[in-house]
């Protein structure tokens, strides 16, 4: 049975049922209801939510991809508002692995700690010295903050490429479709203020709003991570998870800080680097699996392959890749590997390659230091049935400087 709660801008439906309140609660929410008289409601009916019920309510609500991202920042912020104190906290049992040096949980709270005190200690004063005056001296200090904010993007890289992965193995997307679009928008403004910020021409307000706006939202991400997305993977990762998510960590690089030391669980260790010493047999050759690995990882060029089911099976792991990947991105669809703003381009990409109308398509960028060469091929059967996509990546920077000649014996 349910009762309608007629409020002065909408209703809200109370349901005997937990489960339907809060969908009831969370709709009144995101058609744009008065937000006081919502938090009213939840106080007197829910009172308390699990990380469960969260989850489920976020992939519920927040899944449609097409939603602007204005409209995504502006129900995180309510839905953090509506979940301040009411989040069932669990009674810990021995050591906690956020307690544990070394532990990816430990080591993204060691880098939030650092982004505080970036923010509320420097970043802070600098700009109420900013707003008295603006001078050289207070933009290059503002430019200085910025410059080691920067460093974020490794924090939520290994968010993004490392935590997100297992959520999704175990049904949770809210935090992937939705945090990371979140997470490009705090990146986007960190680096329009240091647009401003480094061909300063006197815009005060506007460096003052892209700045308050930067401070406040990292601050609420970090809120978002540790009282919401971090407990999540506590929940659900496994011991051996925890482990692969710290080995590859190093890859994508750490924020403001470095881990405390290298994470040793009370266990007997993963055999990670045991490979089989079976043989392929293949048209043109025999190779063993050692064989054929360190060849792959020999080659000039990163490779990676998506399967026709668009999941990522294998990518290879040369000494300097171009493109950070992680292994957690094994068995994960390719759509989610990929910023949500930049999805549309590899479905339609994917899909010119399963209908024929193409079978390689090409790009070039200048990324950090190299000029880059993508290529893209679809991988083709004797029967021309579609058996998945090859993405091959080169730094061309080297090709491009070649003149005249060079023999092999010259």
């Amino acid at each position: 049975m349910s009762e309608i709660i007629n409020n002065r801008e909408q209703q809200i439906y109370q349901s005997n049922d937990r489960i339907t309140n809060l969908k009831l609660i969370f709709k009144a929410l995101h058609n744009g209801g008065n937000f006081d008289e919502i938090k009213a409601h939840f106080d007197g009916f829910i009172g308390k939510i699990t990380m469960e019920e969260i989850s489920n309510l976020s992939n519920e609500f927040l899944e449609d991809e097409g939603i602007s991202i204005e409209e995504v920042h502006r129900m995180y912020k309510e839905h953090m508002e509506l979940f301040k104190g009411a989040i069932e906290e669990k009674e810990p049992g021995g050591k906690q692995p956020e307690e544990q040096p070394g532990h990816p949980i430990h080591t993204f709270k060691m880098e939030n700690r650092a982004l505080e005190n970036l923010l509320d200690t420097k970043m802070s004063v600098h700009l109420e010295q900013f707003k008295e005056e603006d001078s050289a001296e207070h933009v290059y200090k503002l430019l200085e903050d910025i410059n080691l904010l920067l460093d974020v993007d490794k924090h939520y890289s290994r968010k993004e490429n490392l935590i997100f992965p297992y959520l999704e193995k175990y049904g949770i997307y809210g935090p992937t479709n939705n945090m990371w679009r979140i997470d490009d928008y705090i990146r986007d403004n960190i680096k329009h203020a240091k647009k401003l910020l480094s061909s300063y021409q006197g815009d005060k307000k506007a460096v003052l709003e892209v700045m308050d706006w930067v401070i406040e939202e990292t601050h609420a991400m970090i809120y978002r991570e540790e009282h919401i997305l971090f407990q999540m993977a506590l929940d659900h990762f496994t011991e051996d998870e925890w482990v692969k998510i710290a080995n590859e960590s190093d890859e994508i690089g750490f924020c403001l800080v470095e881990p405390a030391v290298v994470w040793n669980p009370d266990r007997k260790a993963l055999d990670e680097n045991a490979i089989s010493e079976g043989y392929i047999k293949m048209d043109t050759g025999i190779l063993s699996l050692k064989q054929l690995e360190l060849l792959l990882n020999h080659l000039p060029v990163d490779i990676t392959f998506i399967d026709h089911e668009d999941v990522v099976r294998y990518f290879s792991h040369g000494k300097e890749r171009i493109f950070a990947r992680t292994k957690a991105v094994i068995g994960r669809s390719v759509q989610n590997c990929h910023p949500p703003r930049s999805v549309h381009v590899v479905e339609e990409l994917l899909a010119d390659f399963k209908s024929g109308t193409k079978d390689s398509e090409d790009f070039w960028i200048k990324f950090k230091d190299k000029y880059v060469y993508i290529r893209y091929f679809a991988v083709r059967d004797d029967a021309g049935n579609y058996i998945g996509t090859l993405e091959f990546t080169q730094n061309i920077d080297p090709i491009k400087a070649i003149d005249g000649e060079k023999r092999i014996l010259s």
